[in-house]
């Protein structure tokens, strides 16, 4: 291991003390910026990216996100694209991990990856005046990822301890009960972890092809946000991606039917039960998104206002939190309820659940209703999207992977504000009419209502 001598060490010191001031700072300047104005930076490369040129703080953050995530993990071998999404800072080019690790420390970078079901991500903060060196590690990691054997089975070793402390965990192994029983034989039912067995089995040649495999530049999407312009970033778009194959290879991945109608007991014996509903739900692009993305905060959506919270826990105290989500991914959605009771009161609170669901299918939101929840929906957008030069290249990057438009941000209020009283009704009966996938994890079996 390479020690870094005290002056380096009080200089690293130094400069996260400063990362941590502007990044603390930033929320509030960022929130006080009247509009987000984003530009599409095409390099001479062929390499697309959205900018969000910010001087007011003197950082650079970029986002960025491969198609295939654990989907794309072969039979066998899954957890593939999660170990390998640990091994990026652990050496690349002619820097081993050690050499790798101390640069990055010396550019005041932080660094990350990240895989998902359906994307592989990437992200990098730094200062705008330590950027060329920072860009520079990112190119590497990037384009000659090491895969040494040392760190291979060091990272390997974590995510297997983790595997084998969640078996202990029953919120965990619900998790792995309900993605098989939701999703069947589809990808989304494997664990984006792997098990101990698949974990076994990932040779460096295998991390070496899915490297090459998702890593492409033909369906990337970058996000950048800060104090850059649109010149600098097109050479260094193609100076950090230009060296990539220029199309993935991918497997194709059928659609998830999901299986919902059924009940699912896991028996824990614990003083609290918890309750997971599975109804359908609606893909992003579809006319009725804004109709359903509203009922359901009147629904559950809503932390303090919903029905849900105010029949559960306001009105019964049968619970500390309930709520209800779209869940959207690239070839599944669902809208799901969840919440946890007292073990004696889960059948009660399972009853209240499924009775607010089945009024908002019968009868929808009120008219009073749907306005607060546009006035809470539209005003909620920056605090919760726009707040910090990561979360702004975050939302650029989810804007492209959705197909959104890059002045969706701009259409956004009055898409929301559109949406009519009868379109939030149709869509409650769309989407709540359905037998429910039913899970309760606890003492208390699962029933119907």
């Amino acid at each position: 291991m390479i020690h870094a001598t005290p002056l380096r060490v009080l200089a690293n010191i130094i400069a996260c003390l400063l990362l941590s001031v502007i990044f603390l700072t930033l929320p509030a300047v960022m929130a006080a910026r009247a509009a987000v104005t984003i530009q599409e930076v095409r390099s001479a490369g062929g390499i697309t990216a959205w900018l969000v040129e910010d001087y007011t703080v003197p950082i650079v953050a970029i986002r960025f996100a491969f198609p295939g995530g654990s989907t794309q993990d072969p039979v066998g071998k899954e957890g593939l694209a999660n170990l390998m999404s640990g091994l990026f800072d652990e050496g690349a080019g002619e820097l081993d991990s050690d050499s790798f690790q101390e640069r990055l420390d010396d550019a005041g970078a932080e660094l990350s990856f990240s895989a998902g079901r359906d994307d592989f991500y990437g992200s990098m903060r730094v200062l705008a005046d330590q950027r060329p060196d920072a860009f520079d590690l990112l190119r590497l990691a990037i384009t000659m990822p090491r895969f040494d054997q040392g760190p291979v089975e060091r990272i390997r070793s974590q995510i297997v301890a983790g595997i084998v402390a969640g078996a202990r965990d029953p919120d965990r192994a619900a998790q792995v009960a309900w993605s098989r029983a939701i999703y069947g034989d589809h990808p989304y039912a494997r664990r984006i972890e792997g098990t101990e067995a698949t974990l076994a089995s990932i040779t460096r040649d295998d991390l070496r092809t899915q490297h090459r495999r998702l890593f492409a530049r033909s369906k990337l999407r970058i996000g950048v946000v800060g104090a850059i312009d649109a010149e600098t970033l097109k050479v260094e778009l193609d100076r950090i991606f230009g060296d990539l194959p220029a199309e993935p290879e991918l497997s194709p991945v059928d659609r998830a039917d999901l299986k919902l109608g059924q009940e699912i007991g896991i028996d824990y014996d614990l003083p609290q039960t918890s309750l997971r509903l599975a109804y359908p739900g609606i893909e992003r692009k579809d006319p009725q998104f804004f109709a359903a993305y509203l009922m359901n905060e009147i629904l559950g959506g809503g932390t303090f206002s919903s029905r849900l919270f105010e029949e559960v826990r306001e009105r019964r105290g049968l619970a500390y939190s309930v709520g209800s989500t779209l869940v959207n991914n690239e070839y599944s959605s669902a809208l799901v309820i969840s919440t946890a009771t007292r073990s004696d009161r889960a059948a009660e609170t399972l009853e209240v659940i499924r009775r607010e669901v089945a009024r908002m299918a019968a009868e929808g939101p009120t008219e009073a209703e749907l306005a607060a929840a546009k006035k809470y929906v539209v005003g909620a957008y920056a605090i919760n999207n726009l707040n910090s030069s990561s979360s702004i290249a975050a939302t650029l990057v989810e804007l492209q992977l959705d197909g959104l438009g890059i002045d969706y941000i701009e259409r956004r209020a009055a898409l929301i504000n559109a949406v009519k009283l009868d379109e939030a009704r149709a869509a409650a009966e769309r989407l709540l009419s359905a037998e429910p996938a039913v899970m309760v994890v606890g003492p208390v079996a699962p029933r119907g209502g």
